[in-house]
């Protein structure tokens, strides 16, 4: 089982254009479509789809729109009471794959809140495979709290990945080792914002990529999976590091492939796959992801595992 944690919820309505964005003008859509999301949230509907159980942990009120939309898609929703009204984010895609996000911020978030947060994680934590903590964080939150849930999480036996950036990204950084958590997702650009390099540059090169990623290891992190968009991704661990390259595809919209690429590597280690394969299909369900429209979560037949190239890379530590 997987357990997630949305901490900032959203409701993604995405904007298809029939041609490209042009600032300042007034263009007409092609269609408009709206769902409930946020990265924890996508990971729990790609469980769905792959009949891996799922529980959803998440700010809203029991009765919430957004809660009963989940709970009619099958995912296991568990809301924390919490006032106020959810975020909207839009998503501007262009004809071309070009993908464009205006996030708002979300509610204010309150100490309690946050405390009842963490007791729903870890009263699940012994019996889950893995514990996702994933997105941004609501304002009000300290940045360090993720950092402060992996300590927790991993007291109470869990194994946890986070996928995040920004301040608390930082924050989980600065508070390595005793912050470790057993995965960490960050894409190229999240990856050079605190190990001095440039984004472009990890991007374009999965070399120095797992180069970077290997200085998270060292500090503690059992393994580090870093999307590249166009260029794969590389996955580093104790055991050495490799890159993948995606099969064919045309780009209809990036929301969501990044999440896609951790549930594809969650779902190869809840299976046993080796880490190869672990990545193989990460890399997979992300390019699945990129090819479907708005925030949608490909189903495991939409997934060519077998079109990806795995390379082994030097060795970790060499």
């Amino acid at each position: 089982m997987i357990v997630t944690l949305t901490a900032n919820p959203s409701l993604d309505r995405t904007v298809n254009l029939t041609a490209p964005l042009e600032r300042g003008t007034v263009q007409r859509a092609e269609s408009v479509t709206s769902q409930a999301g946020g990265k924890g949230v996508n990971i729990s509907r790609a469980c769905v789809a792959a009949d891996l159980p799922s529980i959803a942990v998440l700010p809203a009120a029991k009765d919430d729109p957004f809660v009963l939309e989940l709970l009619a898609a099958g995912v296991d929703c568990r809301p924390v009471e919490h006032e106020g009204d959810l975020r909207v984010n839009i998503t501007i895609t262009e004809p071309d794959g070009t993908t464009t996000k205006l996030n708002s911020p979300g509610p204010q978030v309150t100490p309690r809140l946050l405390q009842e947060l963490e007791e729903a994680l870890v009263r699940r934590a012994g019996s889950a495979d893995w514990t996702v903590l994933a997105g941004s964080l609501p304002p009000g939150t300290p940045p360090e709290w993720y950092a402060e849930l992996v300590a927790a999480l991993r007291g109470a036996g869990a194994r946890v990945a986070v996928d995040t950036s920004d301040a608390p990204l930082k924050a989980l950084v600065d508070a390595l080792p005793a912050s470790a958590p057993h995965l960490m997702k960050p894409n190229g650009h999240e990856l050079a914002s605190f190990t001095g390099h440039q984004g472009e540059e990890l991007e374009a090169d999965p070399a120095a990529a797992a180069e970077a990623a290997r200085d998270l290891v060292a500090q503690g992190v059992e393994s580090v999976l870093v999307t590249l968009g166009p260029h794969g991704a590389v996955l580093v661990t104790g055991e050495g590091a490799w890159h993948a390259t995606p099969p064919p595809v045309t780009v209809v919209s990036t929301v969501g492939a990044g999440d896609s690429s951790l549930f594809g590597y969650l779902l190869g280690d809840v299976t046993g796959r080796a880490p190869d394969h672990r990545l193989a299909l990460a890399v997979a369900y992300g390019s699945a992801a990129a090819g479907l429209p708005g925030t949608t979560i490909p189903h495991p037949r939409q997934v060519q595992t077998d079109l990806v190239d795995v390379t082994r890379l030097d060795s970790a530590g060499s």
